[in-house]
């Protein structure tokens, strides 16, 4: 490491620049910082894709601030420290100083790694990091369905008290001996099914990835997607969006579920097709429906969930944890010392950069 090296800490609304500079500083407590910053209005102000030319490439997805910003902001730094800020392939072509890009995120959608590999720069990022805060709001919307929480209160608070909730037929569901199906089985969902089966749930798995082992371990049931939705009463989603994954539910399947089950989705809106969701609730195949994602974010005027019976909606706020922020700055800073002293990467989103190779 020389002398003086220059960070850029480009930060947001969520994780402000001054929580990467001090987690790095406490990473690194007797090295030569010099940090430069930018902040962006995120989630203030809505993400996008940026740079993209005519065809859509060069550019980069879910990102906030314009090139000319971070470029400007860059001047002659060496790392550089982020959440949302783009690092298209412009940025980076114009940047050849830029050594390292850490990324505070669980991916690194707001960078071009094609052109961050090919001009030898490690990207990592943060897996993990909101995994407790995703895990505990999911399961709160699992309750908030299972129960009419949300419909209680907005009830309530319009002077309408919903006695009729006691009545059989429109009583709530309990967890403890339900059958509840996970689709996805990583750091947020395997916390998820340590929860429901603290609430005496009997818990299936789908994911083709799942360590069997570790499943029996857990004590959850791994099993195929469609006998997961047969059996189980609540469905909550949580899988990563691949182009296998997308619509992973769909209209087909999600007529095997059990007549009044409770879907919930926190985790992505591609892996979900909204278009049947409408019919499912009218039919009383879907009984409650919980979303924090959608296919479009956010949701149209006249989008037709609105409308719908027993549907709860949230702001894609699952992540939403002053500790997410924290942590995810400290894992972010913890890969860039680690990087100044030369030491192996843990999180990094293009090894190949590591060993000379190139895409």
């Amino acid at each position: 490491m020389t002398d003086m090296t220059t960070v850029l800490v480009a930060g947001d609304d969520f994780i402000a620049p001054d929580l990467f500079s001090a987690a790095l500083r406490e990473g690194l407590p007797a090295a030569g910082l010099s940090f430069r910053t930018m902040r962006t209005r995120w989630p203030n102000e809505p993400f996008g894709p940026v740079g993209a030319d005519g065809q859509g490439n060069g550019g980069v997805k879910e990102a906030s601030g314009t090139e000319e910003q971070v470029l400007e902001a860059l001047g002659d730094a060496s790392v550089a420290l982020t959440q949302m800020a783009p690092f298209t392939s412009r940025v980076i072509r114009e940047s050849p100083g830029l050594k390292f890009i850490g990324v505070a995120r669980g991916g690194p959608v707001n960078v071009d790694l094609a052109a961050a590999t090919a001009a030898g720069i490690p990207v990592t990022f943060t897996p993990g990091r909101n995994a407790a805060a995703a895990a505990e709001f999911a399961v709160g919307l699992i309750l908030a369905a299972m129960r009419r929480i949300t419909h209680a209160d907005a009830a309530l608070k319009e002077g309408i008290w919903r006695g009729d909730y006691y009545a059989y037929d429109n009583a709530g569901l309990e967890l403890d001996g339900a059958t509840a199906g996970l689709v996805g089985y990583g750091a947020i969902g395997s916390i998820v099914a340590r929860v429901l089966r603290a609430f005496g749930a009997h818990v299936l798995v789908s994911d083709p990835y799942a360590d069997p082992a570790r499943a029996y371990a857990d004590g959850v049931e791994l099993t195929g997607l469609e006998d997961l939705l047969r059996r189980s009463s609540v469905v909550s989603l949580h899988a990563r969006v691949t182009p296998e994954t997308r619509h992973l539910l769909n209209a087909g399947n999600l007529a095997l579920l059990p007549e009044g089950a409770v879907l919930v989705n926190s985790a992505r809106g591609e892996l979900l097709d909204y278009a049947p969701l409408p019919g499912l609730l009218e039919s009383g195949r879907l009984g409650a429906l919980a979303l924090d994602v959608y296919d479009i974010e956010p949701p149209p005027a006249d989008w037709p969930l609105d409308k719908a019976p027993n549907v709860i909606t949230t702001p894609h706020l699952a992540g939403a944890t002053r500790q997410t922020a924290d942590r995810a700055a400290l894992i972010t800073a913890a890969e860039a010392a680690r990087f100044l002293r030369g030491e192996p990467l843990r999180h990094v989103a293009n090894p190949e950069v590591l060993t000379g190779g190139r895409p």
